[in-house]
Parts: structure tokens; sequence; C-alpha cells
């Protein structure tokens, strides 16, 4: 097995509001290791850019009450501000989920996709450029010695997240931390940026975690994946044996919600029922018994805690842990 590359252990991530603390994050843990692409799905609102931004030390408002973030031998929560901004870009990098909000408006691109180098690498502004126009070439932008001198307005949605790719991939970081980076994009270019991230861990052999809500995207992409709901981990394991076998009912529920090009006749989605909680006053027990159809008696008084539940998969559920087989979905 390869030595693990970072490693999230019991995070808790919080913020305060005036109508009470949202614990945004409560008790996340996970591990990557190098090469390996790990998908983290969930609604709106299930902790999963929280849980990214808190792993940058990026989740201001909000504060890292306790848990560690492990990177070679480091616990991130613990370093100073000036540690971890030599950690952010250089060793763990980011893609965001609005390329057109996360670019500076009035910097031209290619000044600001060779900035990472500049900073961390100590090259002058010259040699900079160089790299971002190459890097820039190798995520697919035409004329990139051209386009670099344009502002991310005159950049179409696709090009700007290809320009951001290419911003964080300029120091050839370890971890690659990728925030929806389809949204808003039409199905042709989502496939060409979702091909041109399968290309950048497999050539750079760097680690990956896709955030996303499309199952499709991370049963392409992922060789594990992480179920969120309401800031917790419910079920984890490798991407086949939970979309096949799903051992929490809220994974059950957003694998019956979606499409089917195999199903043999065209069939109504079955939406989940009712909405999300509130994250100031989570409900008692199990934060999904609301909106779950196989609730038994324990899940409305005790929280679950994530056990393995078959051979390779971890779920936080009392009824499959009792035994219970989820079918159907």
């Amino acid at each position: 097995m390869p030595e693990t590359l970072l490693e999230v252990q019991d995070l808790h991530t919080v913020f305060k509001t005036k109508a009470g603390m949202v614990k945004a994050v409560d008790g996340v843990s996970f591990e990557i290791n190098p090469g390996e692409t790990l998908g983290i799905v969930g609604e709106s609102g299930s902790g999963k850019s929280v849980t990214a931004l808190s792993v940058m030390r990026l989740q201001r408002p909000g504060k890292i009450v306790s848990g560690k973030v492990m990177f070679k031998g480091r616990d991130l929560t613990k370093v100073s501000e000036g540690e971890m901004r030599e950690i952010r870009g250089q060793d763990i990098a980011m893609i965001f989920q609005d390329p057109m909000t996360s670019l500076n408006p009035v910097f031209r691109t290619g000044w600001q996709v060779a900035e990472p180098v500049r900073l961390h690498h100590g090259l002058d502004k010259a040699t900079a450029m160089g790299v971002a126009v190459s890097m820039l070439g190798k995520v697919g932008i035409p004329s990139p010695a051209t386009r670099a001198r344009d502002y991310p307005h005159q950049f179409s949605g696709g090009m700007r997240q290809r320009a951001m790719i290419a911003m964080g991939l300029t120091t050839t970081p370890k971890v690659l931390i990728a925030d929806e980076p389809t949204t808003a994009l039409d199905v042709t270019i989502q496939a060409q940026i979702l091909d041109l991230l399968r290309n950048v861990n497999r050539d750079f052999g760097t680690a990956t975690i896709l955030i996303t809500h499309n199952l499709g995207v991370v049963a392409g992409m992922c060789e594990r994946v992480m179920v969120m709901y309401a800031g917790r981990v419910v079920e984890a394991g490798p991407t086949v044996d939970v979309f096949a076998h799903p051992k929490h009912p809220y994974t059950w529920s957003l694998l019956r919600s979606i499409p089917r090009l195999d199903a043999e006749r065209h069939e109504p989605l079955k939406p989940i029922e009712g909405l999300p909680p509130d994250l100031i006053d989570l409900p008692t027990g199990c934060a999904f018994h609301p909106r779950c159809r196989f609730t038994i008696e324990r899940c409305s008084r005790d929280v679950p805690v994530l056990n393995r539940v078959g051979e390779t998969q971890l779920a936080a559920c009392w009824v499959t842990q009792s035994g219970t087989e989820l079918k159907g979905a």
C-alpha cells in the first residue's frame, strides 16, 4: 500500500452566527494516497466545500475547533500562517467553484497563472510567464501566448476553468482539490475538463479530491467516494461497491433520484423527500432520519457512528449495522 499523502482526522469546523453555532464540518475523517482520486458527494450545505477549505485553512470566518489535517507528517491546523502560505499552491492547490469570481478581473490571465511559480519557485517575471504559457497550452487553451495577455472576461466559462486548472498545476502540487470544476459548463466542456483532470492525475501523479453533485462524474473519475450529509460522513468506500450496493439510506436515495440509461422502462424520478436539516438545530439521533424510509426506533435517539458494513464500505447507519439490506437503488 502506498504511503498516505493527506489524512484528515475527526475535523470539526464551525461558524458563529447570531442564530447560533453552525457545525459545518462535524467529525470528518478521510485519507488519500498519491495518484488517487477521491470523490466527495452530497447535497448543497452538506459540508463538502467547507471541508476542502478547512484543509487549505481558508474556512474564514469559520473556525477549526478540533481535529487534525496531517500532510507530510505535519498537522496543518497547527502550523503558522506563513508556513501555510508556503504549502498553499506549492503542495496543495485548489480549483474553486466559480472561476469568474476566483480570477481577478483587473489582471491579465497569464499574470495570474504565473503568480504561483513566482511566489513559490522564485522565478523572474519572464520565466514565470513562459511557464504559464506552457501550462495554458497543456490544458488545451489555443494560442496560449496570445490568450495569456487577455483578461478573464475575454475567456469563455470553459476557458476560465482551464485557466484555473493551469494556475493550480504550475507548481505541480501533490494534492489537487477540485471543487465543482464542471459547474455551469455545457456537457461538451464538462467532458473536456474531466478528461484534463484525468490526464493530470495520470501524468503528474497528483492526488485529486473531486467535489461534485454529479454521481456520474464520480463513477467515471474516482476510485473511492465519500458521501456527506449535514456536515458528517455517512458512507465511504470504493466507488464501484458504494454505487452497486449502497449501505446508507441517503446514498440509496441519491442513486434513486437520478435517471438511469440502463433502465428497462422510463419511470418518474424519485426525489428525496423533505429538506436538509438546519445545521444550527440538528434533529436528535441520525440527522437523516426525518427523511429516511428505512428508519427504526434507535435512529431518532442515538447518533450513528461510522463503522465497517461489509468488506470494503463504511456507513453511519443503525439500519445497515443491524444487518438490513437496502434494495432497489
